[in-house]
Parts: structure tokens; C-alpha cells; sequence
């Protein structure tokens, strides 16, 4: 999300899954959908099918994706960002970019102010702070004119234009270099490149599909932002078949980022307050952009609209304008804390919390570096775990979990409820899936014995902390007491008037909201989540619609269900059509301008500005085009730039001084140790198979019949150098422990030439752990993992970390 909304506006798959069938070749890299997507792959194939679509698969494993590609490249885990980069040379250099696209919709044409550089040798932009381990990005912007606006060079050619500025800073990434850090030979990169870069011409379309192989890395939201670089050097954003499209790992991931999971948004990714925001008018003015070109259409400028209209359905009668909307009764974060998940472990661990909840998530499992993980929850006084199944986070301090951290049942006096809850197939609401489309579902059964829906469980625990509150008082009740509790069933309420709230409507009429235009900034309307605005209107619960009705024939299905934004099938369409509103691609419209408005898809646009009039097509962003040079927002740099992991077998090619990501943060509690190629020699991966979802269906027994216990894959020359046979029962160690399981010796890891060296890699999948089924035998794969995470994202390194492998005798 950080990175797709940093560079196109949106923090979501531009695309969708039916449209992949629309793509002419498709770059499977840090996902492996044949494995982790089986039903979404089927429009990889149909692609493949019915109009010779290539796919090239890039990974550190010969998947099962890379099984059925066109063409495979193996690369060592954590080099993503080289490979990538490697390809914008490659499409820069070779002429293989949409030059018109290019200068319509990008910021290539936009100037940089005068001292902004990048220090080759170092590794630095300009701005670093050694002291703080930070950088000033006040040189990491435009050239402004007289009216705050961005001056542009049409053209190109000024050397401090962003394209000029791009083309020099990837001519470092030849084939060689990638290479070099990669692993992998030079032709057969150049072999993927002239694949990959084949979509630039506007008849062609291409799409790059990735998922947690990506983020989960301490560089992740700059790769992802890479992807996107090339993505738009190709012409391949807004157009059908082609997009930067990430594939979510549970069926409503994209619904939690949407509606506020993220500790640092609400929903509709409206930014939480900060404490230093004392009033509603300073956090507007600190959030609302202001327009960068002067046809830009800064939709971000309607944030007015969207807070007020939320803070009405926090607060309903209780939010007035005498009162800001009771914005002060809102929560605010304290001035320069983080509380993504590294962290709240690690505040956890320094003793900063009381009492954690713990819903429908396994801490202990899922989090990195477990040990770390134990040691935070054995200092709460109490923790609520809400499962379907008792888990290693609910039973903790079992003697032989806890014993871990060299502890026993008797040393810990956290007091644990595990409240039983309702299964997805045992409750109705609603799914986001990846492509966006917001989908109901049924209840099929009802939930055994005392389990409750998440709702229920909510509802109840609200309903007694606010009698508490009126009883006794406390410090600071306003938001409890003031919460809007209006559903009919205040202890379960339906997900149906949940679903209309999330709409919204209009105070005044009472009827719903049509589209998230109708919203208003004088109190007057009401919606939980702007974004969603037009999937519960007065025609009823349009996430419910199943028609397959697809007048276009790309796959739209427009009638199906709901797509946020504004049932948008495919974003940024406006970048389908050249200047005159003209499809590229006359096989393949999605928008045309008919003569008086744009017509096909929803237009992600103003519908009825003329082609003339030049109205930016990334409407969410101030600069109205996409962007190559990302100013000022991301931790590390405006451009992408390789840098290792914190853990890596080699030094950064590029400049060994500055290796590792230099704006990640080094957590130093005594679990958050770190390792270095000497002693931990091999570089790991985990994954997860088709037959498994995450750390539940360890519990299914079908599922463990299918895969019943942890292993290890190993390449035959890592097996043969150790003396390990398949079967053999191996252990792998890290700075931060070991875990066990039995060896796979395979073909499908191969060691690399890197850095002049070899290095071997090896991989295990992440389902098993104490609890379940079958053979756990503590098995879990984050005992060996760091607790290193992306400066942007937070998103945790597991993938590309220092082990060592033994047989165990």
C-alpha cells in the first residue's frame, strides 16, 4: 500500500484478477500464484492460452510457477531490487519505453530544485544525517514557479528533469551488475528483459503480478516502487492487461488496509491524527495536499469531506461544528511514535503495555522473531486471544513454549482469556479481495457451542467498558461514552447496517449515498469509509449482485459485486487513451472520449473534461501524473536504489560502505540479535503451500494428510557438501535460534555465483508450530527470523535472512 499509493495515488491492484486474462506477458516475481493464488492463476492461463501470453517466472526456487513459464531466472533471495532496476536500464537504454505515454502521465517531464544528488560512492542521497540516522528530504522536491507549481520541461532534455536524472541513475544496473548481485548469468537476464519490455509498444499489454515474496523485505515498499517505475516506463498502468498488481495473501486483506488495520490510518486511509494536532483545522491543514500542477484535480483536496463525514459516524449526535465534530474526542498518536507491529512488541517488551487483544491473529507464529514475541506477552497482565482453535499465542506459557525464553508456566502472571470465535464460513459480511471488489457472503453454518462473530465479541466488550465508564467515571470517557452505538442489536449488530454506515448517508434525507462525491464538510452527511461510498445506496447492498454480465468482453463484469473506487473496474484508465482520447489499443479500450464525456469503464477521471483540457489522469495525486521521482515520502531515497538486507552473504556491489538499507531501524532488546555471513554462511526463505493456510489449517485433518510436517528444501550440492540425504532430519540456526524438520533435497535450488563467491540458499515453508495436528514438534519457522522491518511499510524481513544447516544426528 505504501509504496502503489506513494506512486500512483492508491495503495491497492490496479487491475483485477479476471483482467489478467487481457495481458500479453506477465512477470510472475516475489509471489508464486501457481502455488499461493491456484484459483486466481487460471487467467495467467486463459492469457497463456487463448492469445499465446509469455510468462517469465523470477525466484529464488524453481516453483511451481516457474513449472509452467516461458521462461525462468533464478536470483538470490533479497535481490529483487537489482533485477528490477536492471530492467529499467535495460528498457531505458534500449529504447524500449512508451515515450508519448511517458510524457503525458508521468512526472519525467517535472524539475528537480538544484541540490538534489545521489553520492554513487556512498550510497547516500542527499540530506543524511549520520547522527540521526535520518535524512532532510527538503532537496527531494520540484523546481517550483512563482505559484507554488512544479515546473516542467515537455521535452525531457533539461538535466535536472526527472527523466534525465532517471536515465543516469539506473545506468549503473547493466546486465553484469545485475548479475553480479543477483546470482544470476547475464543472458539470462537480457533473455527476461527483451520478454518483459516487449508490452512497451501500445499494442501490447503487460502485467506484473507479486505478493509477500516483495514485502516482506526491509527495502520492500522501494521495490514495489520499482515495479511501478517500469510498469509506467512500458505504458502498462490503466490499461486493460496490463498493471502492477499485488496479490493478496488472505481473502480480505485488502478490506483491513481499507478500512483502517494499519496503526497509522482510519479508514479510507485517512492519516490518524498526531497529538501535535490540537485542533480539526490543523490536522486538515496538515493532511490536505495542495495541487502541485495547475491542472491537477488533487482529489485528496475533499479530505474535509471525508474526516467530517467519518467523525459524524464515530460520533453521531455527539459531533456538532461547535464542537469540531468532537474531533478532540478522537485518538490521537503521540508526536513521532511508531505502533505497527515490530513495534508494539518491542513497547510491549519495555513494559509499556497492561493488555493486549489478540483477534483472529497468532502473534507468537506469524510475528517475526518469536523468542522476542514470548518474552513481550510474558510481560502483560493480561491478554485476549479471540480464535476459532487454541494457538501458540492463547497458550504461550505452556512449558514447552515458554521454555523457549528459559522460562516456566510458574514464572508468568499473565492472565489469558481465549474467547472462542466464529470461523469466515460461520458469519455473513463482507470480502475485499485483491482486485478490490467488495463481496458479500452468506453465513453458512452457525458457530458451535459458545463461539461468537467477531462483532458479537466486539459489541460486548464495548458495552461493558461504557456501563463501566458511566459507573465509575475514568479518565478520559468522552470517546466511549460518545461512540455512535446506533444498530438495532446493540450486542450483535447486523453487518447489513454496519455495511449502510460504512456507505453512509445523508443526515438531512436519510437516504444512502450514491457515489463519495455526495459528501459534505458542514456535518450534513454521514460514512464510515469515503471509499466505499456507492456499495450500499438506496437501490440496496450491491455487494451482493452476481451478474456476469460483461458488455465490454475484457473480463469487467461490472455488475458483480462492488469495486471501491466508485465500482472503477481498472484504475488510472484515463492512461488507456492517448492525448485525444483515443484507446492505444483499439482491441483493447477501456475509456474512449466520445465527443462529450468518456465512456467504457468508470472513468478514474473527471467524466466529462475533454481531452484538451489536459486534466492529470492520477487524479489522488497533487501532481496530478504518476511518479518516477517519489518526493519527499519515502524513508530511504525518491529514487530506487539496491540496497542488501540486514543480514546478506555479501557486500552491496554497488557501495560496500552503505550495504543495508540506512534508514532501517535497529531494535535492541536482548532477542534482536543479528548475524553475519561468517558464521551464518546460507541465506533462507520461508513460503507457504497450496495445501496449508497460514497457521490454522494446521488444525484440518484433511490438510495435514496433504502436507503433515515441516521441512526443508536443500539444493544436491549444499545436501552433498553436508552429508544430507532427503529424509535426513536437519537443523537450522540463526542469531535467534534453531528449529528442526526433515531435509528435501531438490533440484529446484541451485547454488549461485555471487560477488565472485558461492553462495547456497535453501527454503522452508511456514505452517507448523506446537499446536494442531500431526507432527508439529515446535517447528516454527519464525524462531529464526529477525525482527528488521521495511522503514516504510513496517513490513517484517522474512525473506533473504543469514542461517547456518547441520544434520542432526
Amino acid at each position: 500500500m505504501a509504496s502503489l499509493a506513494a506512486t500512483f495515488g492508491r495503495g491497492a491492484m490496479t487491475n483485477g484478477w479476471t483482467d489478467i486474462r487481457n495481458a500479453d506477458v506477465i512477470l510472475a516475481m516475489g509471489g508464486n500464484p501457481a502455488e499461493n493464488h491456484p484459483v486466481g492463476f487460471r487467467f495467467v492461463m486463459e492469457a497463456r492460452r487463448e492469445h499465446g501470453a509469455q510468462l517469465v517466472s523470477v525466484d529464488p526456487r524453481f516453483n511451481r510457477t516457474s513449472a509452467v513459464a516461458d521462461h525462468f531466472t533464478q536470483i538470490r533471495a533479497g535481490s529483487d531490487t537489482a533485477f528490477l532496476a536492471g530492467l529499467i536500464h535495460y528498457a531505458l537504454s534500449h529504447d524500449r519505453y512508451q515515450a508519448e505515454y511517458v510524457r503525458l502521465f508521468t512526472n519525467a517531464t517535472f524539475l528537480v530544485k538544484e541540490g538534489y544528488g545521489f553520492n554513487e560512492g556512498e550510497g547516500l542521497f542527499t540530506g543524511w544525517d549520520a547522527r540521526k540516522k535520518a535524512y532532510d528530504k527538503s532537496t527531494w522536491n520540484y523546481e517550483l514557479d512563482a505559484q507554488g507549481f512544479a515546473k516542467v520541461d515537455p521535452a525531457m532534455e533539461h538535466p535536472r528533469s526527472v527523466f534525465q536524472l532517471m536515465k543516469k541513475f539506473y545506468s549503473r544496473y547493466t546486465p553484469e551488475m545485475v548479475a553480479r548481485i543477483c546470482g544470476c548469468k547475464a543472458e539470462d537476464f537480457v533473455k527476461a528483459a527483451g520478454i518483459i519490455t516487449s508490452s512497451y509498444t501500445p499494442d501490447r499489454a503487460g502485467t506484473i503480478l507479486y505478493a509477500l515474496g516483495w514485502t516482506h523485505h526491509s527495502f520492500s515498499v522501494q521495490l514495489i516502487h520499482a515495479a511501478a517505475m517500469l510498469q509506467l516506463l512500458l505504458g502498462n498502468i490503466g490499461i486493460a492487461g496490463g498493471g502492477l498488481n499485488a496479490l493478496r495473501g488472505h481473502a480480505n486483506i485488502q478490506g483491513g488496509t481499507d478500512c483502517g488495520v494499519g496503526y497509522h490510518n482510519l479508514p479510507g486511509y485517512i492519516p490518524i491524527p498526531k497529538a501535535d494536532h490540537q485542533t480539526l483545522r490543523q490536522f486538515l491543514d496538515a493532511v490536505t495536499p495542495k495541487a502541485l500542477r495547475p491542472n491537477s484535480m488533487n482529489f485528496w483536496s475533499n479530505t474535509p469531506k471525508f474526516v467530517v463525514s467519518q467523525l459524524k459516524a464515530y460520533y453521531g449526535a455527539a459531533a456538532v461544528s461547535g464542537n469540531e465534530f468532537a474531533y478532540r474526542d478522537h485518538p490521537r498518536l503521540p508526536a513521532g511514535e511508531n505502533w505497527s507491529w515490530a513495534y508494539i512488541f518491542d513497547h510491549m517488551h519495555e513494559g509499556r503495555m497492561e493488555g493486549f487483544f489478540s483477534f483472529g491473529m497468532n502473534p507468537v507464529s506469524n510475528g517475526p522473531n518469536s523468542r522476542k514475541v514470548l518474552g513481550a506477552l510474558a510481560r502483560l497482565k493480561w491478554l485476549v486471544v479471540a480464535e476459532n482453535f487454541e494457538q501458540e499465542t492463547a497458550a504461550f506459557w505452556r512449558a514447552d513454549i515458554i521454555e523457549l525464553i528459559g522460562k516456566k508456566p510458574a514464572d508468568i502472571a499473565t492472565e489469558v482469556f481465549l474467547l472462542p470465535a466464529a470461523n469466515f464460513a460461520e458469519k455473513d459480511g463482507t470480502f475485499t479481495n485483491s482486485a478490490r471488489w467488495i463481496q458479500w457472503k452468506w453465513k453458512a453454518v452457525d458457530p458451535p457451542g459458545e463461539a461468537k462473530p467477531d462483532e458479537e465479541i466486539i459489541a460486548r466488550v464495548f458495552l461493558k467498558v461504557r456501563e463501566l465508564y458511566e459507573k465509575e467515571g475514568g479518565k478520559a470517557p468522552e470517546p466511549v461514552k460518545h461512540l455512535n452505538w446506533w444498530y438495532s442489536n446493540p450486542a450483535r449488530p447486523s453487518l447489513e447496517e454496519v455495511a449502510r454506515e460504512i456507505n453512509g448517508w445523508s443526515l438531512k434525507s436519510g437516504q444512502q449515498l450514491a457515489k463519495f462525491a455526495d459528501l459534505e464538510a458542514d456535518g450534513s452527511t454521514l460514512s464510515g469509509n469515503w471509499l466505499y461510498t456507492g456499495m450500499y445506496t438506496e437501490a440496496g447492498n450491491l455487494t451482493q449482485r452476481r451478474s456476469t454480465a460483461d458488455p465490454g468482453g475484457l473480463g469487467a463484469f461490472p455488475q458483480w459485486a462492488y469495486n471501491w473506487p466508485a465500482n472503477r473496474r481498472i484504475m488510472y484508465n484515463r492512461c488507456s487513451a492517448d492525448g485525444q482520447g483515443k484507446p492505444w489499443d483499439a482491441a483493447r479500450p477501456v475509456i474512449r472520449w466520445n465527443g462529450e464525456k468518456w465512456t467504457g469503464d468508470v472513468p478514474d477521471y473527471k467524466a466529462d473534461s475533454p481531452p484538451e483540457a489536459a486534466l492529470g489522469p492520477f487524479i489522488m495525486l497533487p501532481e496530478g501524473v504518476a511518479r518516477f521521482f517519489v518526493p519527499g515520502q519515502f524513508a530511504e531515497g525518491p529514487f530506487t536504489e539496491h540496497y542488501e538486507p540486514a543480514e546478506s552473504p555479501v557486500e552491496n556491489a554497488l557501495h560496500p560502505r552503505q550495504s543495508a538499507n540506512p534508514a532501517v531501524h535497529r531494535f535492541g532488546t536482548e532477542w534482536d540479535k543479528l548475524g553475519g555471513a561468517g558464521e551464518f554462511p546460507i541465506v533462507c526463505t520461508t513460503y507457504r503451500l497450496t495445501e496449508h493456510f497460514h497457521y490454522w489449517t494446521k488444525n484440518n485433518p484433511y490438510n495435514m494428510q496433504l502436507q503433515p510436517e515441516f521441512f526443508v528444501e536443500i539444493s544436491e550440492e549444499l545436501a552433498k557438501e553436508k552429508g544430507i540425504a532427503g529424509g535426513d532430519r536437519v537443523r537450522i540456526t540463526s542469531a535467534r535460534g534453531s528449529i528442526e524438520g526433515k531435509a528435501m533435497v531438490t533440484k529446484r535450488i541451485r547454488p549461485m555465483q555471487v560477488g565472485g563467491r558461492t553462495v547456497h540458499q535453501i527454503g522452508f515453508p511456514i505452517h507448523w508450530g506446537f499446536l494442531g495436528r500431526g507432527k508439529q514438534l515446535g517447528s516454527l519457522a519464525n524462531l529464526v527470523t529477525p525482527t528488521v522491518v521495511d522503514p516504510n511499510s513496517f513490513a517484517p524481513e522474512y525473506k533473504g535472512f543469514l542461517v547456518k544447516l547441520e544434520k542432526v544426528s
